[in-house]
């Protein structure tokens, strides 16, 4: 329906074969996502990886999510060829404040499955952090929650840092 144009204005996301209709974009979820890729951005060398915003992740054939982040393996095509893959993602982040629920109980679990070595839940409401690791069939083995006053690190990228109270900083 894509490629025939009569999905463009819509927001959706292909979730376990279901057309998800993606809520609007509000202004405080947006700023948070330009608030990543600000502290985010000086920090990735290109030959490390590459940032991607709000695009899709091809999980499964029935699952093409669109995380507000991601980290992925750098490839001369930049993707063109295909969307990335699960073992392509370096680290997924999804960004909440409605969404929050669905997020943790459907996304989340969904990234583990699928593979995703690394997801991050940005819970604006809360300030805090959810690091889900360690994927299994099950979803992820290893979650923890990190708070405003915590840095945090993607494990595959260790040398790029988030200082939690600049990303929750107004």
């Amino acid at each position: 329906m894509s490629e025939q144009g009569i999905l463009d204005d819509a927001r959706l996301e292909l979730i376990e074969g279901e057309i998800i209709e993606m809520g609007k974009i509000g202004r405080r979820h947006a700023a948070f996502v330009r608030r990543l890729l600000r502290l985010l951005s000086p920090q990735i060398e290109a030959r490390e990886a590459l940032l991607d915003a709000q695009n899709p992740i091809a999980l499964s054939p029935d699952s093409q999510p669109q995380p507000d982040l991601a980290l992925l393996s750098p490839r001369d095509d930049d993707y063109e060829e295909r969307h990335p893959l699960p073992e392509d993602v370096l680290l997924l982040i999804e960004i909440a404040d409605t969404t929050i629920e669905s997020d943790r109980t459907i996304k989340m679990p969904l990234y583990g499955r699928e593979g995703v070595r690394e997801s991050w839940l940005v819970d604006i409401n809360e300030q805090r952090v959810t690091v889900y690791r360690q994927p299994s069939p099950e979803g992820y083995r290893l979650i923890q929650i990190y708070t405003i006053e915590e840095t945090i690190a993607p494990s595959l990228l260790p040398n790029i840092t988030v200082v939690l109270r600049e990303l929750f900083a107004r």
